[in-house]
């Protein structure tokens, strides 16, 4: 998938268009079926997120829609990503174009895994959720994600977006990039391996 572009370090900014799946309690088994589980890396995982239901649905699915092939936010109602903890979910929805989503409710662990990977996961009112998936059923909706006012705005539409604010401050920092911490801080790991005892660098 050329969207596919991981999010390093800290951000504020996500622009997008969106494109929406209605309906509660969507499982991780449905964004990725439990077959796909083997692969060795995410790479190839974009191609067959919601495969079943892309097959029931014969390109009728919005994923499959030439209209919505450009989005990168993703809109849902409730419950979004229950049933299994893999991590496999949230990384197939990345490596499809996703960047960020918008829904009523997440389960919490699908939620966990999306922010290790750098997709904010926000949350509105039912009927403001409504609202927007009825827009999209109309007409291509682009919103600007502020992080910082946790705000999404288009051309006609404004929300405040609720978030957590641990987890606003993950993104805005950078603290949720795990390895570009590691990579940043890599003198004091050095230091602190020259510190212990029980550590010696041969120089034969």
């Amino acid at each position: 998938m050329d969207k596919f572009k991981p999010p390093i370090g800290k951000f504020s900014q996500i622009n997008g268009y969106c494109i929406s799946l209605i309906g509660d309690d969507i499982d991780t088994d449905r964004i990725i079926p439990a077959r796909f589980l083997k692969c060795i890396d995410f790479d190839s995982l974009g191609k067959s997120v919601f495969i079943d239901d892309r097959k029931t649905l014969k390109g009728n699915h919005p994923f499959d829609l030439e209209a919505k092939k450009d989005a990168s936010i993703l809109i849902v109602n409730s419950n979004f990503g229950c049933g299994s903890s893999r991590e496999h979910a949230p990384q197939a929805l990345m490596r499809w174009g996703i960047k960020a989503i918008i829904g009523e409710g997440f389960a919490d662990i699908f939620y966990s895994n999306c922010i290790a990977i750098g997709i904010p996961c926000f949350t509105l009112p039912r009927n403001s959720i409504k609202n927007i998936q009825e827009y999209i059923a109309n007409k291509n909706l682009f919103f600007e994600i502020d992080l910082f006012k946790s705000t999404a705005v288009s051309k006609d539409l404004k929300f405040n977006l609720e978030i957590k604010e641990t987890t606003k401050k993950m993104f805005l920092s950078g603290e949720w990039d795990a390895t570009s911490n590691l990579l940043e801080n890599k003198y004091l790991i050095e230091k602190k391996i020259n510190e212990l005892p029980y550590i010696q660098f041969s120089t034969n």
